[in-house]
């Protein structure tokens, strides 16, 4: 934290032009594209030109158009390659963390239950600096909402995946100590008082004898329903609130919004966009949309974290053109929100936690299927693919020291097709690259360069002048 604080005291106050005072950011909206690497980047913008019959290259995506880029370094303290934990802990709480941890400092190592008890060795996120400062905050995502990127906002826990108390107990922990993810976030502060609560991950939340409203079951074994404790928490304060498990329900609310609003759409993560029913569960721009009319009410400003979390499970299953698709997804979402707040009091970060191993290679012409194969061959006159991996579930053995030609499979180009891996593994690994950072709106141009990820809360902090932040911006016009 003492390296971004001096960073931005040192270089973070780009200056206005003559006559002119920046203002403050009054609002904060951090897009995340869960390993959303620079080659996803690259083919999402491909085929989302491609799908409009152009050559592809050229398209942008929305937040490609923002002013400002730059690059974060996305390392854990004890990791050269990232998860989506340790890094939810920097980009959120300003600070790196060890592999598998939420919300605790480096002193926690992963599985360390009394340790992380520590209050000295807890972080807290931009959305509790938020919440201090008498502003409104939320959390939307396409996973669980009790993932590890979510989590970042609100949890201090020493394994991402003590999601519900049944994991806490699988590892040999005492859950009445070591309180669950999806504890936290409906009995402990900060996530106890966030406006908007909006993604998967109802079985984290019900009993293992109960049902959700689509048959699936719950997962917890102290037989609590987190779900009616919420309903009761907000019923104990009198103030309005809904919850909500599909899409009808949602377009119902979204005509009288609740003070507070917890929205459930599945049992595990949302589907996939291309796979999705589109009657009962909603876009990812659809719920940024209704999350950010509710936070727009506080006259002070808000903080939101919107998440396009299945990019990253895709990739895992080198399932290329569903991790493409979930990225254009996340570009319609930046869309929804530019459309929706104005560019001089607030600011929209886009940025990535970490990158995958797909590769875009191969000498395809301008305007190749991004999709298909290269017009390249390899040495031995087999296709690849313009999309491939370095490792992950989709390696074929080879056949008489040759490769296999993918293109034959039977359910080849299916949404569920995996393009071909060079390393066998159940699933593909994140990737050690940087991945970028983009920002339009209010002090956007601090966030050009090469930066720590732990930098990031900082600068969106000193931007809306709150938390940390407020100790080094110097200015009047803040609410």
């Amino acid at each position: 934290m003492a390296e971004a604080q001096a960073a931005i005291a040192a270089r973070a106050r780009p200056s206005p032009r003559e006559g002119e005072v920046e203002r403050g950011a009054r609002n904060v909206v951090m897009f995340l594209g869960d390993g959303m690497s620079v080659p996803t980047l690259a083919a999402a913008r491909t085929l989302l030109g491609q799908r409009s019959n152009r050559t592809g290259e050229e398209t942008q995506l929305s937040f490609e158009k923002f002013p400002s880029v730059g690059l974060s370094k996305t390392y854990c303290v004890d990791s050269q390659i990232p998860d989506s934990a340790c890094t939810a802990t920097a980009y959120l709480c300003g600070a790196k963390a060890n592999l598998g941890t939420i919300g605790v400092l480096a002193g926690v190592p992963r599985y360390a239950c009394e340790a992380s008890l520590d209050p000295a060795q807890h972080v807290h996120s931009i959305a509790a600096w938020a919440l201090q400062d008498g502003r409104d905050a939320g959390i939307v995502t396409t996973t669980r909402v009790t993932h590890a990127s979510p989590a970042g906002a609100y949890a201090h826990v020493a394994d991402r995946d003590w999601e519900s108390d049944a994991d806490v107990r699988a590892a040999g922990h005492d859950p009445a100590r070591c309180r669950d993810i999806a504890h936290q976030l409906v009995n402990s502060y900060p996530g106890n008082q966030f406006k908007v609560i909006l993604g998967g991950g109802r079985r984290e939340f019900l009993p293992n004898d109960v049902v959700d409203e689509e048959g699936a079951p719950g997962r917890r074994q102290d037989g609590r329903n987190l779900i009616q404790e919420w309903q009761l928490d907000k019923i104990d304060r009198n103030v309005t609130h809904q919850y909500v498990w599909n899409r009808d329900q949602l377009r119902t609310v979204d005509a009288d919004l609740p003070e507070y609003l917890l929205g459930l759409f599945e049992g595990s993560h949302l589907q996939y966009n291309m796979e999705a029913d589109a009657e009962t569960e909603p876009s990812l721009a659809e719920l940024t949309d209704v999350a950010i009319r509710m936070l727009s009410r506080n006259e002070r400003g808000f903080f939101l974290f919107v998440e396009g979390g299945r990019i990253d499970h895709a990739h895992h299953d080198n399932l290329a053109e569903l991790a493409l698709d979930e990225t254009i997804e996340l570009s319609r979402a930046v869309e929804r929100a530019t459309r929706l707040l104005a560019e001089d009091d607030s600011l929209v970060v886009v940025t990535a936690d970490h990158a995958h191993v797909m590769a875009f290679n191969g000498y395809s012409a301008r305007g190749a299927d991004v999709l298909g194969p290269s017009d390249d061959r390899d040495d031995d006159g087999v296709p690849y693919m313009t999309l491939s991996y370095t490792n992950g579930p989709g390696h074929r053995p080879h056949t008489d020291h040759r490769r296999t030609d993918v293109t034959q499979d039977a359910d080849y180009r299916a949404p569920q097709w995996r393009s071909h891996a060079d390393v066998p593994l159940a699933q593909e690994t994140h990737g050690g690259d940087d991945v970028a950072v983009f920002a339009r709106g209010a002090h956007a141009g601090a966030f050009g360069g090469v930066l720590e990820q732990s930098r990031l809360p900082h600068l969106m902090a000193y931007a809306a002048c709150l938390g940390p932040g407020a100790r080094v911006c110097d200015r009047t016009d803040q609410h």
